[in-house]
């Protein structure tokens, strides 16, 4: 069992930066894939970014392409999720979640049911 736990989550004007962190409490960030998703309000749930310990490939959904990449820290075992230039529209809880090793190619590595472990969440809210 893996327990992930984000953090770096809060209040941003628009156009502001957040980055976001994802570790595994009480044990190391397994090798894997990890995603990054999150839930609007009243929303579903949806996807936004992964990156592969495979061979360090990383993905975008379009809504977030040239705002936020996504990065790991091999030394501390942490995910980053570095997010600038927010939008209102990213307004959400945002989660971390790891699956079996695949890359990060497409809107597919970013299947929800593919990851196996989840964090608690972490809510971000971009508003003047």
């Amino acid at each position: 069992q893996v327990h992930l736990v984000e953090s770096g989550g809060g209040v941003v004007e628009p156009g502001g930066s957040l980055r976001l962190s994802c570790v595994a409490s009480g044990s190391t960030l397994p090798r894997a894939t990890t995603g990054w998703f999150r839930r609007p309000p009243g929303k579903e749930r949806e996807g936004v970014s992964c990156f592969s310990d495979s061979d360090d490939s990383t993905y975008y959904e379009d809504s977030v392409k040239g705002r936020f990449t996504v990065s790991r820290d091999k030394a501390t075992n942490t995910l980053y999720l570095q997010m600038n230039n927010l939008k209102p529209e990213d307004t959400a809880v945002y989660y971390c979640a790891t699956a079996r090793p695949f890359r990060c190619t497409g809107s597919d590595s970013l299947t929800q049911h593919e990851y196996d472990f989840w964090g608690q969440g972490t809510q971000v809210t971009v508003s003047s």
